[in-house]
């Protein structure tokens, strides 16, 4: 199992792309994994507006399946861009309900 860190963000999490909001929250959680990026998770109710469900689905051995979105912009979609975790395995069970966001199409930062 990876040594997996699920943490509380302090203040306002947002995410942009196609030059808009697309998501903000105070309620997010960063996930840390060895060998990765942390990873911002926003509960759905706050950043689900712009995403559109896509047919993929991937699984990881450390966090179970996950299903992916695409982001509606203004400048058109991009392309599974999102993630959620719909039911984690329960050594993650936190980010439940939760959907994050591509480091490479999506800019996230703490205000």
């Amino acid at each position: 199992m990876a040594d997996i860190e699920i943490e509380p963000v302090d203040g306002t999490v947002v995410a942009r792309a196609g030059g808009a909001v697309i998501a903000e929250t105070t309620a997010a959680l960063v996930l840390r994994e060895p060998g990765y990026a942390p990873v911002h998770y926003f509960p759905r109710a706050d950043a689900i507006a712009f995403c559109d469900p896509s047919d993929k689905r991937t699984t990881c051995p450390h966090k179970g399946a996950a299903r992916y979105f695409h982001i509606t912009t203004k400048s058109g979609p991009i392309l599974d861009a999102a993630w959620s975790y719909e039911e984690p395995i329960a050594a993650v069970a936190a980010i439940a309900g939760y959907i994050a966001f591509g480091h490479d199409r999506v800019a996230v930062e703490i205000l």
